[in-house]
């Protein structure tokens, strides 16, 4: 599969979430109850609805993206870069307004394809979803009622490296370890999001984390395909 797809095709992304209120008490009565439904079925031994709250990033029932972070390959004559991008702030419906926007507005939108690490499982579906609950039109590439596995535009670098086993989950921090690729999570990790939005509302840091992230997913498709990563000289982010 990978050698039929050119790398100029394909948009790396990675989102980073957060749970929609500030803290367990500042949501609705309606939410906090609902809420306690869900964390008794995530629940271990005697943690409670409030313990498990900054859980609720995980879910695009509770949580709500803060940052879409994309990146595209560019090739000018042998010299590949890397061009990335993000959507962030306050505002969901406006990250997600953009970002789908810029989906819709790809000329060659039935050979691109989408790449995440896990995205199959978490940064599309929670796309998607979030982008019903904020009323903005699925773009293409999330629309996939009706398509079959192999008919959706998704590259998921987690499910390349399960080789066909159902069972086995890897991280991306994991991963580029063991293949020699410069560890995203230098710095911080997911777990440290949500208190740098709600608490110190350090944005630029979480779109910072969110890009790394993006360039990893990049540098690891390049060494599925047994290609040289790229140098740091090779990435350029976009501003505007």
């Amino acid at each position: 599969m990978l050698r039929q797809i050119s790398f100029e095709n394909i948009l790396f992304l990675d989102i980073e979430t957060v749970p929609q209120y500030t803290s367990y008490h500042e949501m609705p009565e309606n939410l906090q109850h609902l809420w306690d439904k869900k964390a008794s079925y995530i629940r271990k031994e005697d943690q409670t609805p409030e313990e498990l709250y900054p859980r609720a990033a995980i879910y695009a029932e509770f949580g709500r993206i803060v940052c879409i972070s994309m990146g595209v390959f560019d090739l000018k004559g042998e010299i590949r870069t890397l061009r990335i991008k993000s959507f962030f702030g306050d505002d969901e419906y406006q990250i997600l307004f953009e970002f789908g926007h810029l989906l819709d507005g790809l000329s060659n939108k039935k050979m691109m394809m989408l790449c995440a690490h896990n995205g199959k499982e978490f940064d599309f579906p929670y796309i998607a979803r979030r982008m019903l609950v904020n009323k903005i039109p699925l773009p293409y590439f999330l629309d996939i009622s009706g398509k079959k596995p192999w008919e959706t535009n998704f590259i998921d670098t987690m499910e390349l490296w399960k080789f066909g086993d159902h069972k086995h989950y890897i991280s991306l921090e994991l991963l580029t370890t063991i293949l020699n690729i410069p560890n995203p999570k230098d710095e911080i990790d997911g777990s440290m999001i949500a208190d740098l939005y709600w608490k110190k509302n350090a944005i630029e840091s979480i779109v910072k984390y969110c890009e790394k992230d993006v360039i990893a997913i990049a540098q690891l498709l390049l060494r599925y395909k047994g290609e040289p990563l790229l140098s740091p000289e090779g990435i350029i982010r976009i501003k505007d």
